[in-house]
């Protein structure tokens, strides 16, 4: 049995936060649990979507897996390795497309992907052609490579910012909220890009979204996490059979969501 692209056995987070009391001044803490004795396993080319409302944990758990965070007990391994134990080695396998990425928004798209493609060691020359045809297989116009980003809408700095992503051929893919501020027509370009890269180069994909439908176009499996934990885990299918018939219809991921968890994506506070 050839190892998982991505193991996480019982892995908890709790971060610490201070508040100061209004009427004796001093400082008392909160724990607030990001994540509670999670597991999971993602098998190598599996397209894997995370579900959840806003302070769910999944921003914690891409943290986790980018290795920005350390997990406060249980075991995270991609491809083997552990992320806090090998940190580097975890490091080359894999990327991460965020909804906040940051760029030098005083450089062109290219300054900026030939950046990225320094730091991992890509050759340059090779690195332009890909960029090239990354950027265009996204909808971007050849014209807009050379202009500052600070003068791309919100959207098309976005689409730099998947290009960014797939430049590397990660062997793990860390898309959080990637096609966020794209309209539809351009979600479907990175929908269809992220198959591409699958099979293409036998990734493999963790896809955080609020999209319901792009979860459901692109997923292999899903998991369902709510005040840090998993409350359910299997293919979209298998989740929508869970769900009673409404109406007369069959049950969609969004039934699904809101059945689980009691509430819809954009009720609570901000993903923790």
């Amino acid at each position: 049995m050839s190892t998982p692209a991505l193991e996480i056995k019982q892995v908890s987070k709790v971060f610490i936060k201070k508040e100061r009391a209004k009427r004796f001044l001093n400082k008392k803490k909160e724990k607030v649990v990001a994540l509670s004795g999670i597991s999971m396993s993602v098998s190598r080319r599996e397209i894997f979507g995370v579900l959840g409302p806003n302070g769910s944990g999944k921003s914690t758990l891409i943290r986790l897996l980018s290795t920005l965070l350390l997990p406060d007990s249980g075991t995270i391994h991609i491809f083997g390795h552990d992320v806090e134990k090998e940190e580097f080695a975890v490091k080359r396998l894999i990327n991460r497309v965020s909804v906040d990425a940051a760029f030098f928004k005083k450089f062109s798209p290219l300054e900026n992907l030939a950046y990225a493609a320094r730091l991992y060691g890509m050759p340059i020359r090779q690195a332009r052609e890909k960029m090239r045809k990354i950027m265009l297989r996204l909808g971007l116009k050849e014209e807009t490579f050379t202009s500052p980003m600070e003068n791309m809408s919100r959207g098309m700095q976005q689409k730099v910012a998947v290009a960014r992503g797939f430049l590397t051929s990660p062997t793990l893919l860390l898309l959080d909220e990637p096609t966020t501020g794209l309209d539809p027509y351009s979600k479907r370009d990175v929908q269809a890009f992220v198959r591409e890269i699958r099979e293409a180069h036998r990734a493999t994909i963790l896809l955080t979204t609020h999209d319901m439908e792009e979860a459901d176009r692109l997923c292999d499996r899903i998991a369902i996490i709510d005040e840090g934990k998993i409350i359910a885990l299997d293919t979209p299918q298998g989740l929508k059979r869970s769900v009673s018939r409404r109406n007369g219809q069959d049950a969609t991921l969004e039934d699904v969501f809101i059945e689980l968890t009691g509430k819809k994506m954009e009720e609570k506070e901000q993903d923790k």
